[in-house]
Parts: C-alpha cells; sequence; structure tokens
C-alpha cells in the first residue's frame, strides 16, 4: 500500500474525559482502498477512534483529515456527507422494518427531494426513489440478502441482522467504512462468511475501511495493516507478521513476552 494516496491522515489526537486519557497523540494514516485494522485489549480505546472520526466526540488536540478535509470541526451528518459510513457493536436496526427498507435508511442523505413532492412521493420524488430502491436490491444482493429483501429484521437471525447493518453502511456510498466488531457474538459459520463480504468489499468496491475487531485470527487473514492501542497509546503499527512477531504487542496481550 506504500504507493497509494493516502485518504485519512490523523495526527496527534488526544480525547479526555474528566482525569481520564482515552486517546494519547494517536497518529495514523489509511490510504485508498486498504484494510486497516485496529486491535487491542477492552478500554485501550478503538471505539474512540471511531467517535471521534465521526464526531460523536471531539477531541482536545490533533487533526483527522479525510482528504484533506478537516473531521475533527464537523457534525456526525457532515461527516456522512463526506463518505463516512459506519457500523456498531450492538445492533441498530429497524426491525420491524423491511431489510430493503433498512437499507434504505443509508440512502437518506443523498436524496433530493423537496419538502413537498417528497411526502407527496410523486414525481421528481417518486422516481427517485424507484432508483434508490434499486440501488439498495443491488446492495442486497451483493451481500447475499436478496432471499431476505422484503423481511422484517426482526424476524432474521443475528448474523444476517449483522450484515444488513454492514449493508445499510454501504449504502451510504462511503469512501471509508468504518466497521465496529462485525463478528461479534457470531458462530463460526457466520463469522466465515462475514470475513467474505468484508474481503468481497475491499476487492471489488474499492472502498478504504478500518477495521474494530477482536477476533485475531480473522484480523491477521484480512488486514493490510494493523494498529495496536493499549491505554489510548499507539503501541504499534504495521503489516499483520510484523505485529504478530511483536514483543510490546504480546505483552499488551499477554502480560509478557511470548
Amino acid at each position: 500500500m506504500a504507493n497509494s494516496k493516502v485518504l485519512l491522515d490523523v495526527k496527534d489526537v488526544s480525547l479526555s474525559f474528566g482525569g481520564l486519557d482515552a486517546l494519547k497523540n494517536v497518529s495514523y494514516q489509511v490510504t485508498e482502498g486498504e484494510l486497516f485494522a485496529v486491535i487491542g485489549p477492552n478500554g485501550a480505546g478503538k471505539t474512540s477512534i471511531f467517535n471521534c472520526l465521526n464526531a460523536v466526540y471531539k477531541p482536545q488536540t490533533g487533526s483527522a483529515k479525510l482528504d484533506g478535509v478537516e473531521l475533527l470541526d464537523l457534525r456526525p451528518a457532515d461527516t456522512a456527507e463526506l463518505g463516512i459510513a459506519r457500523t456498531f457493536q450492538n445492533l441498530a436496526l429497524f426491525t420491524n422494518l423491511s431489510v430493503i427498507d433498512n437499507l434504505m435508511l443509508g440512502r437518506h442523505h443523498l436524496l433530493r427531494s423537496g419538502p413537498i413532492s417528497g411526502p407527496l412521493w410523486w414525481g421528481k420524488a417518486r422516481r427517485e426513489e424507484e432508483v434508490q430502491r434499486r440501488r439498495c436490491a443491488e446492495i442486497a444482493d451483493f451481500l447475499d440478502l436478496a432471499d431476505h429483501g422484503s423481511m422484517p429484521v426482526g424476524a432474521l437471525p443475528y448474523g444476517v441482522q449483522k450484515r444488513i447493518e454492514m449493508g445499510r453502511a454501504l449504502a451510504m456510498e462511503p469512501r471509508l467504512l468504518l466497521l465496529d466488531e462485525p463478528v461479534a457474538g457470531m458462530n463460526q459459520e457466520e463469522t466465515e462468511e462475514t470475513a467474505h463480504h468484508i474481503l468481497q468489499i475491499r476487492r471489488e468496491l474499492g472502498i478504504a475501511t478500518l477495521l474494530v475487531e477482536h477476533q485475531m485470527d480473522l484480523v491477521m487473514d484480512l488486514a493490510d495493516r494493523v494498529m495496536v492501542l493499549d491505554f489510548g497509546q499507539v503501541v504499534a503499527i504495521g503489516e499483520p507478521a510484523e505485529i504478530q512477531r511483536n514483543e510490546r504487542v504480546h505483552q499488551v496481550y499477554l502480560g509478557g513476552a511470548s
């Protein structure tokens, strides 16, 4: 990835809550099309990184730029407009709505219908929604969700629901995809299927992905590079093989040398 263009450039980001430091001078870069993983023990600051990038938290110091645009001064809606989409550790779906309707929520910021034609669903608004629904159907097919398209989400298995959340993020047409523990709570079959789709997103769509995950086998198999955090500080950044050989990383996870 050395010759790829830098998409996300984070420099010296520090975030604290009262006397507790969540992040301390964290710096890293993600290049276009890269799958960049963030690992670390519980409480290391992994989710705080995501919360800073999509403007849920505002760091006290530092800079985070997406293709040259500063993110830390924006609102969450602004980061979506710039092309940042996110999934969450816990499901945040509308269980009474269909798969397609849940995916359509990711298209909201792309709709351009006016306040009159939109609610009345006529003319330009109707044509626009039909186009967006077709795009959502394509995303559902891409993630092997087409057979569930009209079903209420609450009636579907947990692993499928996690994939729908990923699909809703893809429906936002992101340039940077933030995946927060995408296989948490899944069985082995569901994990392997999700891993396949994460690779598919990278290879076929070319979307840069920032992945937070606890399953080390998955991270080492999927990631181009890995950043290790401990108590809000960067311990190491490198390719998976480098990280696996790093004695400091072994100390963070195991309390001593490997």
